[in-house]
């Protein structure tokens, strides 16, 4: 191609950027105005951001995929928003975290991120108005649930806003080399994930866990001999050079996290409701409490059983189903469900993940 050609695209895209930022700061303009109407209401409205997600993706023809129309329309209103109010939104930390990932993926970079401890810590926050929302690991589709994250959402008063699937890399790191390595940091969940590939590549390394991934790659980058399971990012904020990516046992690891906050949700029009339920202890109880499901319609796509802690083999379950609680099927299958079950506690409903 010719430096004339060229030349000329180059100008083309000039123009073209002068007129994304002409409509950009448009935009950021009505946004603006909206929340001068709404006059103290919710800075956020997560079912309005998905409606404008999905018609983005829908409208899409290309070349950009659809993750990448996500991610720049999610980062657009992110900082429109933030004129109004930066949202400050707890996460699982230190930086670093998948947490942090999940929630940059939600929230973009337009609000003020709060990195916790522990989970107890981001529903503190949330729970005491130090943050608006919270963001907090549920599930791995390689190790399952994160117990912590169920029992607090049974206590707290706090609802589900959103969740958040992030693909999840594991990558090991350190300051020394790997015929070196005595001993691995990380999260038990990421230990889980990668103990396929810690079996054959380091198999009489001790596997220490501790509180979170980038708490592992800061131990890691002070002791020689050490290494951490973390993401490709901590290896960047903690000089720790990367020996081996993608450790995964499962190339398709994908963690699931829910965004909490006090905030009902109104439907989206693609929405899920999670709930908890216990059933009496009687043969058949358990079926009593799918029936109602079954009868008006209504798809089940969870079922997690856990230690209820008030008696010995006593249990509750976490169901998550499709469609938003004010949907009538839906309604009507929570009317009979809360008939037949001893207990029921509606989590919050929220949209589909986009």
């Amino acid at each position: 191609m010719s430096d004339e050609a060229l030349k000329q695209f180059r100008t083309q895209i000039d123009r073209i950027d002068d007129e994304l930022l002409r409509l950009f700061n448009q935009r950021a303009t009505l946004a603006q105005q909206i929340g001068h109407a709404k006059q103290g209401g919710a800075v956020l409205r997560p079912e309005r951001e998905a409606q404008v997600l999905q018609r983005m993706v829908d409208s899409n023809n290309g070349p950009l995929p659809a993750q990448s129309v996500t991610t720049l329309f999610t980062e657009v209103m992110s900082h429109c928003r933030a004129l109004e109010e930066p949202l400050a939104v707890a996460y699982l930390g230190p930086t670093g975290s998948f947490s942090e990932a999940a929630t940059y993926k939600r929230f973009g970079h337009g609000g003020r991120n709060v990195p916790c401890g522990t989970i107890d810590e981001v529903f503190r926050k949330v729970e005491s108005g130090e943050a608006r929302y919270g963001v907090v690991p549920v599930e791995n589709s390689t190790e399952g649930a994160v117990g912590r994250t169920l029992d607090l959402l049974l206590q707290s008063t706090l609802k589900l806003c959103g969740e958040i699937p992030l693909q999840v890399h594991q990558c090991l790191m350190s300051t020394s080399p790997r015929n070196a390595i005595r001993r691995v940091y990380s999260h038990p969940q990421s230990l889980g994930q990668c103990q396929g590939w810690l079996n054959a590549n380091l198999p009489n390394v001790e596997r220490i866990a501790v509180a979170s991934n980038s708490e592992a790659a800061r131990m890691a980058g002070q002791e020689v001999g050490s290494a951490a399971i973390a993401g490709r990012q901590a290896a960047e904020l903690f000089g720790l050079t990367l020996l081996d990516e993608n450790i995964e046992d499962d190339p398709r690891n994908t963690t699931r996290f829910l965004v909490i906050g006090d905030q009902e949700v109104a439907p989206s029009g693609r929405d899920k409701t999670s709930l908890v339920l216990s059933a009496p202890n009687r043969p058949g109880a358990v079926h009593q409490l799918l029936t109602p499901l079954a009868t008006h319609g209504v798809s089940m796509t969870k079922l997690e059983s856990r230690p209820a802690r008030s008696g010995l083999w006593e249990y509750v379950f976490f169901v998550d189903i499709d469609g938003h609680q004010q949907d009538a099927k839906v309604a009507a299958a929570l009317a009979e469900l809360r008939q037949v079950a001893s207990f029921v506690k509606i989590l919050g409903s929220y949209p589909v993940a986009v």
